[in-house]
């Protein structure tokens, strides 16, 4: 028992001698303007960014770009080989001149149909003249009543069959009409499908990716190019989800090129995308440069400091010197538990728990 209590205390003195015997740094707690911040990582981006894709399918015939070639609007950057829209707009336009020429007075159908209503109406002029006549007959009685109404018959039937041929040639007119219209519309949509063969800039920018070859067989949809606006260049930036409830628009942030790391950029954030991006596993901000930039090409990786909080004249002490669980060292070794607000990369401000002038101290390993 006396052995077990002489080694417990041997033990205890070895301990307090190593521990009082460790190198400490010593800071005292001061005030500062102080600034938080959040690190983000990302890469730069062209404005207005899409991909230029095929609209039809067949082979590439014609490239008439490179990379980093700029493109104004309605440039013919490619072609591509699909002859049967050519054939549907020749096809298209010949049935249009066939369906124009349906509507003119000296179409078959409305030459026949004329004809039927001039006959018709020839033959109710017979049969009028002929009542006309069976009428003083009658009144004259040198015929019988019966034979008068008959004519009357023929002359109402007469009367029908010019309205009903009336009705039948307007009917042929308009459905000739109508397919002028059907025939238009076609050849203007066999139009569209052809030019679909000619793949155009929709906007000025700048070629930044090359996606297929002259010879390749594309179908609708495929991605020929990627263009963008160069002369707008943004900061797309990951955040993680921890940090995004601090961010906020028209924050400043610093920016640094990892092609450049000794030189800064200024910028603000300039929009903050409702979404969380699967594939980051982060939130995606937007920043835009309040100044010009010396390098301006797509992709380039970056990281930068958003600046989410300052404060005046706080209360502060080293960051190293803020221990685990927001403990510090008091000057005889003694943690002591702080409550902390704003944490730069320097710097953490102490909201209670130490005084101003304090000594707080560090060990040192």
């Amino acid at each position: 028992m006396k052995t077990i209590v002489k080694s417990t205390l041997i033990l205890a003195s070895l301990a307090l001698l190593f521990s009082c015997g460790k190198k400490t740094e010593e800071s005292k707690v001061e005030r500062k303007n102080i600034t938080e911040m959040v690190f983000a990582s990302g890469t730069l981006k062209a404005d207005d960014e899409y991909n230029l894709m095929a609209q039809t399918e067949g082979y590439i015939t014609k490239i008439n770009f490179n990379e980093g070639d700029e493109v104004a609007v309605g440039k013919i950057l490619a072609v591509i080989d699909n002859p049967q829209s050519s054939i549907n707009t020749k096809s298209g336009s010949k049935l249009l001149q066939i369906a124009k020429a349906n509507t003119s007075s000296n179409a078959p159908l409305l030459q026949q149909s004329k004809a039927n209503l001039n006959a018709a109406k020839l033959k109710l002029q017979q049969d009028e003249l002929l009542a006309v006549r069976y009428k003083n007959l009658v009144e004259s009685n040198s015929i019988a009543k019966v034979e008068y109404e008959n004519i009357l018959v023929a002359v109402s039937n007469s009367r029908a069959s010019v309205s009903a041929l009336e009705q039948q040639y307007q009917n042929l007119l308009v459905q000739a009409n109508q397919q002028v219209i059907v025939q238009n519309q076609q050849l203007e949509n066999s139009q569209v499908l052809r030019d679909f063969n000619e793949v155009k800039a929709l906007v000025n920018g700048k070629i930044y990716k090359q996606k297929k070859q002259v010879g390749d067989y594309v179908r609708k949809g495929d991605i020929i190019a990627v263009i963008a606006n160069n002369q707008k260049i943004y900061a797309n930036l990951n955040i993680d989800e921890s940090n995004m409830g601090k961010i906020k628009l028209n924050q400043q942030i610093v920016v640094k090129l990892n092609v450049n790391s000794d030189k800064t950029y200024q910028g603000v954030i300039s929009e903050i995308l409702p979404t969380f991006d699967e594939q980051s596993q982060s939130f995606i901000i937007k920043a835009i440069f309040t100044e010009p930039m010396d390098f301006a090409i797509s992709g380039t990786q970056l990281e930068a400091n958003i600046f989410v909080n300052k404060k005046q004249n706080a209360l502060v002490i080293p960051r190293s010197f803020l221990g685990y669980g927001n403990k510090v060292l008091d000057e005889d070794r003694k943690p002591i538990a702080v409550k902390t607000g704003i944490v730069s990369s320097n710097y953490v401000e102490i909201l209670a728990g130490l005084k101003e002038n304090q000594i707080v101290l560090k060990e040192l390993y």
